[in-house]
């Protein structure tokens, strides 16, 4: 496809078509755990490219599920497409897929001795967490944006990795890319792009090197599949199936094929949400009770332009975060009255879904970086417009 096409007529055609063949447009599911190895050599050849993070050779045969497994394979090949990189690696959830970057960055021979990771906030909790507990050895450094990279990196020179969200968990704020590409010159940077998906934006073309998903989210979008994936290099996946086979991090063929078939709706659904959700957020901004709504299609709240046919993000999605004037008591008022609208983790899915960030998935970050007691963050579903008004509508009459 031509580069200069418009990106959503790019993404809409390749969702459809992309990783199946014309002979088999439904990809089978795989579930063997072990293949026939047609002799001692061939198998060896085999296990020896699949364990260096390579695929499997012809002769050779899939070996091992652990190592290979077609039916998450052609996942990972739809979905490399979508974002304009030459591959993708999948793992068992995107905090799988967040750990094995990072060892990929910070513990392989390739890494050469750097352990450092600089992040930007906001960010997921979960990512946050990651970094701030040090579990996998590393050392972060946490900055405010783009301009602060520079710096960070001149008084940090072993660092290995600079991670970034946009749109941002909880509040959906956004980054610009081109800055932090020229901010981190040849250090490479990994985007967690979740809240995205390819159908809004592709970080590669602005010079990310990793593109990380929860697929459990969007790329899934029914919440009955759990899974990650990241869209890189040919240098960087080796690296990714590398740990993955150390690790055992995989995603399960079952889910790849669930991930897969999800993707052939996935522009139909984000443009749907993101529609929904700007008429949610212009509804939630005049309302008495309501002290700030975060939603990067409302007035301010794309200040770089960002947002548009020929930028960065072509739409501005259909995740949202709002304030309540009422503190930790009116936002727990919401939550828990709402009834069409599900009071639950997670985001993405056909139904919208309504959660307290600083009591679940931001509830261990740093107390100057945890979101306020009052925010609400909502991830708009596939509902008509008007019922998930009239829900909200109703539970504000409950604080």
């Amino acid at each position: 496809m031509s580069e200069d096409r418009n990106i959503a007529r790019v993404t809409a055609t390749a969702a459809v078509h992309a990783g199946r063949t014309v002979t088999n447009p439904t990809p089978p599911i795989d579930l063997s755990a072990t293949y026939y190895l047609p002799g001692v050599d061939a198998g060896g050849e085999s296990y020896e490219a699949l364990v260096a993070g390579g695929a499997p050779t012809a002769e050779g045969g899939l070996v091992y599920q652990r190592m290979w497994n077609p039916t998450t394979a052609g996942f990972e090949r739809a979905l490399a497409e979508l974002e304009g990189l030459p591959e993708a690696v999948s793992f068992a959830s995107g905090m799988a897929a967040i750990t094995a970057c990072l060892l990929a960055a910070t513990a392989t021979k390739a890494a050469d001795g750097k352990r450092h990771i600089i992040a930007l906030r906001p960010i997921y909790g979960g990512t946050d967490g990651l970094l701030t507990k040090g579990t996998l050895g590393t050392e972060v450094t946490w900055v405010d944006g783009p301009a602060d990279i520079a710096a960070a990196l001149a008084a940090r020179p072993d660092t290995a990795l600079v991670v970034v969200e946009t749109p941002a968990n909880p509040t959906a704020q956004l980054l610009d890319l081109d800055a932090v590409a020229e901010a981190c010159g040849d250090v490479p940077y990994l985007v967690d792009s979740t809240f995205a998906t390819p159908v809004l934006q592709q970080p590669a073309r602005h010079g990310a090197t990793l593109v990380v998903h929860s697929a459990t989210k969007y790329l899934g979008g029914h919440c009955d599949v759990l899974g990650g994936v990241v869209a890189t290099t040919p240098e960087w996946a080796a690296r990714l199936r590398d740990i993955r086979v150390q690790t055992g991090g995989l995603l399960h063929p079952i889910a790849g094929y669930l991930l897969h078939r999800g993707l052939q709706t996935l522009p139909l659904r984000v443009k749907r949400s993101s529609e929904t959700a700007q008429t949610v957020a212009e509804w939630l901004v005049a309302h008495p009770a309501v002290e700030r709504v975060y939603y990067p299609g409302l007035p301010g709240g794309d200040p770089d332009g960002l947002i548009g046919p020929d930028k960065q993000m072509l739409l501005p999605g259909a995740m949202l975060a709002f304030s309540m004037r009422g503190g930790y008591d009116a936002a727990a008022a919401v939550a828990e009255n709402v009834r069409l609208i599900l009071h639950a983790a997670s985001l993405g899915g056909a139904e919208s879904l309504i959660t307290h960030p600083a009591s679940l998935s931001h509830r261990h970050v740093a107390p100057n970086a945890r979101p306020d007691a009052g925010l609400l963050r909502f991830s708009v579903g596939l509902e008509d417009a008007e019922d998930l008004v009239g829900d909200l509508e109703a539970a504000f009459t409950k604080i």
